[in-house]
């Protein structure tokens, strides 16, 4: 047998096959990688990587199995939806099931407050959002083109948006001056670098709410992305996936509303939405993505495209049940909304009784931790080695600011929602432990009593499962120090 050495092997395949493009080798999926090599569990493997990079919203699944026992006939593999099988296993066209597509308009319009409406017919299918982005980026941007992101940005639209369609991101700088605002300021300024660089610019994408910020934003700020695209003549591909994790004030305010109220001065062809159920309703497994476009050839297109990544019917079947239930729908909105709230505030309320401060906000399924002051120095290198020490010692998964393109080293996406509340309660109780270790709060005579070591800053050398025994008795809580109380 001959063997073929690994840059044969590449020659062999095609060029987007073999690049990099789908962005793995950066510090947000390394710490994927490191949870799935040691993953927490309670009693199998307590002192395992807890994952708090998955930004993933399991706070209500009992609302949504108690509604599946409810209503077997929504599925088709239940003696009572069984008569059903045939009409929905046998091939449908790539428009969608009409009652899939009435269902997703209307709790689009529900999440939205009711003060939009939106056409079923426009309603495009994907696999998720990752493929909702990709076949909007192929319709609108041909190779080498680029579309404006303010940073900090998701991770994944470097894969989503570039890795097969050749399209370039291009950063608009925001920092934590203004709380990483958007402004027109910084939308003009990367304008002009991308032209100054002969790079064509198609479009902005916006995400709305902020992942990882976890922010909205304001009617203001979205009239002044519209009237930025209208003068360059660009699209605006806003990216509306947390729409209905908002769990305080101010409310979500859908760039359909700003296309509403604008009729006659807003070039509606340049608008899209992408939207899926993956987040609001916590269900990432069912790839439901949408496009939304008030562009009626991007509509023609881009149901074309769906079928490369169409939503199985028998998913389309139990969603259009589901979200038909308004009475279900209206209680579990308001259910997530309160859960998530509750959630958020014992995190960020336990990380500052440490002091560590969170970005302010108010949706989405994570926060935005900052950590500068545990920085060696202000670099992105710093960052990382920080970085390593929590997932190699403190055992979590957070992800740090580069992998999302942040303009400022030291700030982290910690994930709240994709846990129990043990795991929750033992995540906050390392980083708490952490923090106190690492900015010297703790009484280090006491420590080395106990465990017969010593601590220097940013250096683990204890074992985080004594530190939790030790930092939780009565006597040592880090919630019972007169420091932190103080």
């Amino acid at each position: 047998m001959v063997a073929i050495s690994s840059n044969n092997q590449k020659q062999l395949l095609s060029k987007i096959a073999t690049n990099d493009g789908h962005g793995e080798n950066s510090a947000y999926f390394d710490g994927w990688k490191a949870y799935a090599n040691d993953p927490f569990h309670h009693t199998e493997n307590p002192n395992g990587v807890i994952q708090m990079g998955l930004a993933e919203n399991q706070l209500c699944f009992d609302l949504i199995q108690e509604w599946v026992v409810n209503n077997p006939k929504a599925s088709i593999c239940t003696a009572e939806g069984v008569d059903d099988f045939k009409d929905i296993a046998i091939f449908q066209d790539y428009h969608g099931l009409p009652e899939f597509r009435q269902a997703v308009a209307r709790f689009m319009e529900k999440v939205r407050g009711d003060r939009v409406t939106f056409d079923p017919e426009r309603i495009v299918m994907s696999g998720g959002a990752t493929g909702a982005h990709e076949m909007l980026a192929f319709c609108l941007a041909d190779p080498g083109d680029a579309f404006l992101v303010p940073t900090p940005y998701y991770p994944g639209f470097d894969r989503d948006l570039r890795w097969r369609t050749g399209v370039q991101l291009f950063p608009v700088v925001c920092d934590s001056s203004n709380d990483f605002k958007v402004t027109i300021k910084a939308l003009e300024e990367a304008y002009e670098k991308a032209q100054e660089s002969n790079i064509k610019v198609k479009g902005l994408l916006i995400n709305n709410p902020s992942n990882p910020l976890g922010t909205l934003l304001d009617k203001d700020t979205l009239k002044n992305i519209v009237s930025f695209i209208n003068s360059k003549n660009i699209h605006l591909v806003c990216d509306e996936i947390y729409a209905a994790t908002v769990f305080n004030k101010p409310k979500f305010i859908s760039i359909s509303e700003i296309v509403e109220e604008q009729v006659g001065s807003c070039n509606q062809d340049l608008i899209h939405i992408v939207y899926s159920l993956s987040k609001d309703l916590g269900f990432p497994g069912f790839r439901v993505g949408i496009v939304y476009s008030y562009n009626d050839t991007v509509v023609n297109i881009a149901r074309k495209m769906s079928s490369f990544g169409l939503v199985s019917t028998q998913t389309q079947h139990l969603i259009a049940s589901m979200l038909s239930d308004e009475i279900f729908i209206e209680k579990f909105i308001a259910e997530s909304s309160e859960r998530l709230g509750t959630r958020h505030g014992l995190f960020t309320k336990g990380l500052a009784q440490v002091g560590i401060s969170t970005l302010k906000s108010n949706a989405g399924l994570f926060f935005w931790m900052d950590l500068r002051k545990l920085l060696k120095e202000p670099t992105f290198d710093a960052e990382l080695e920080l970085w390593r020490i929590i997932i190699n010692e403190v055992k979590l998964n957070v992800s740090p600011g580069c992998s999302f393109h942040c303009s400022e080293p030291g700030w982290f996406r910690v994930c709240f929602a994709n846990m129990d509340d043990d795991t929750m309660r033992t995540a906050l109780r390392r980083i708490r432990n952490f923090v106190l270790q690492t900015k010297g709060l703790n009484n280090k005579a006491a420590i080395k009593k106990q465990c017969s070591r010593k601590f220097s800053k940013l250096q683990i050398s204890l074992s985080f499962r004594h530190m939790d025994d030790f930092m939780n008795s009565p006597a040592h809580s880090p919630m019972n120090s007169p420091m932190v109380r103080t």
